[in-house]
C-alpha cells in the first residue's frame, strides 16, 4: 500500500490538490481513494473513502464544549488518541481500522486531505501517532508528505522565512519523507516581479541574498531582522529542505510532481501490478524526472503565455482527435474500412 499525506496552510490549494490529483491518477489507470481527516471540511468536491466526519464534526465538538474553530478542532483530532478502557478501541484504534479496510478493497493508493491548522503538524502527537500506526510493520502503508504552500508567500522575503521554518518543522516531526510545493504557480506571475529567479526560492540556498529585502520591508524593527536572520541560517544549517511547483490544472506540472511523490514514497520501485498503471509506471522508470526538467523561470515567469498557449493547442488537438475518432463512420468510410482490414489479414 502507498499514498500520499496531504498538509499545508488554509487556503493552499490541498482539497483542490486531492480533487486534481485523483482524477489525474484514474486517467492513467490507478487504483486510487481520498481520505478526509478534516473534520471541519464539509463540502468536500471529491468522493472519499472515509471520511473523520462521520466520527466527529467541528460544528458539534464546537457546541458541545463551547469552543472556538480552532481549539474545537484541535480537541476534536486530539480526543482520538486518549487512552480508552482496557475493553474498548480508541478513536485512533478504529481510524485505522477503517483506512486498512480501505486500502483492502482493492485500491492500494490513498490520499489523505488533512486540516490546515498548522499546529497539527508541528507540535501536535495526533497525526504522528496516526501515521506511525499505519506505516507500522503490521500495515505496512508506505506513505509520503506533499506540504502545499501557497506561491504567494514568495512575494515577501521575510514570510518566505516564516514558510522555510515551518517547512522544516512538519519534516522533522513527522519524520516521513517529505516533499515541498509551492501550490498555485501559475498565478505567481500576476503577484508582480520576484527579486531572484524562481530556483533561487524552490532550491533554498544563499538565503543571505534575502537579508537585504528584509531590512527593506522591516526598516524600523532591527531585532525582527535579527530573528529572520537567524531563522534563515538554521534552516541553512539543516539543509533540507526544497520546493517543487504545481499548477493543478497544467498536466505537465501533475506528471512531474507524481514521478517525484512516486520516487519519494516507493511506488515507483514497488510491485505495482496492481495499481493498473504499469504503463506509466514504466515510462517513468525508463525516462524519469531529469527527462521532464523545465526551466521553471521560464515556464511560469518568462515565457508562461507561450508555454500555456502550447499547452491549450496540444488540449485542442487532442479533442478534436478524440472526436474525429468517436464519430459514426459513413457508408464509403465503412467499405474502405472493412476492405483495408481485410487486406491486412490476407497480406498476413
Amino acid at each position: 500500500m502507498f499514498g500520499q499525506i496531504v498538509i499545508g496552510p488554509p487556503g493552499s490549494g490541498k482539497s483542490t490538490y486531492c480533487h486534481g490529483m485523483l482524477q489525474f491518477m484514474s486517467s492513467i489507470g490507478r487504483l486510487c481513494s481520498v481520505i478526509n481527516l478534516d473534520p471541519a471540511n464539509d463540502r468536500l468536491n471529491y468522493d472519499c473513502a472515509f471520511d473523520i466526519r462521520d466520527f466527529v464534526t467541528l460544528e458539534e465538538v464546537m457546541d458541545d464544549f463551547s469552543l472556538g474553530p480552532n481549539g474545537g478542532l484541535m480537541f476534536a483530532l486530539e480526543s482520538f488518541t486518549m487512552d480508552a478502557e482496557p475493553v474498548r478501541k480508541s478513536g485512533l484504534d478504529l481510524i485505522v481500522e477503517k483506512i486498512v479496510q480501505v486500502s483492502n478493497h482493492g485500491k492500494n493508493y490513498l490520499i489523505f486531505d488533512c486540516p490546515g491548522q498548522v499546529e497539527l503538524f508541528t507540535h501536535s502527537q495526533v497525526f504522528p501517532k496516526l501515521f506511525r500506526r499505519l506505516t507500522s510493520k503490521q500495515h505496512d502503508l508506505r506513505l509520503c508528505v506533499v506540504s502545499l504552500i501557497d506561491s504567494f508567500y514568495l512575494t515577501s522575503p521575510s514570510q518566505y522565512i516564516s514558510v522555510l521554518l515551518l517547512a522544516l518543522r512538519s519534516m522533522l516531526q513527522l519524520d516521513l519523507p517529505h516533499i515541498n510545493v509551492f501550490s498555485k504557480i501559475d498565478l505567481l506571475k500576476n503577484y508582480g516581479a520576484l527579486p531572484f529567479n524562481l530556483d533561487f526560492y524552490t532550491e533554498v540556498q544563499d538565503l543571505h541574498y534575502l537579508i537585504p529585502h528584509i531590512e527593506k520591508e522591516n526598516r524600523i524593527h532591527s531585532k525582527y531582522n535579527k530573528l529572520t536572520d537567524a531563522i534563515a541560517e538554521l534552516v541553512e544549517e539543516f539543509n533540507l529542505v526544497s520546493f517543487e511547483v504545481l499548477a493543478v490544472e497544467d498536466k505537465q506540472s501533475m506528471i512531474r510532481l507524481l514521478s517525484v511523490i512516486d520516487k519519494a514514497n516507493g511506488y515507483l520501485f514497488g510491485a505495482t501490478e496492481i495499481g493498473g498503471d504499469t504503463v506509466w509506471v514504466e515510462a517513468t522508470r525508463q525516462s524519469g524526472p531529469s527527462d521532464m526538467v523545465i526551466d521553471i523561470q521560464e515556464r511560469w515567469i518568462d515565457n508562461k503565455d507561450r508555454y500555456d498557449q502550447k499547452a491549450r493547442k496540444e488540449q485542442e488537438d487532442r479533442l478534436e482527435e478524440q472526436q474525429f475518432l468517436d464519430r459514426e463512420l459513413g457508408e464509403d468510410e465503412e467499405l474502405e474500412l472493412a476492405m483495408k482490414e481485410w487486406d491486412e489479414r490476407n497480406s498476413k
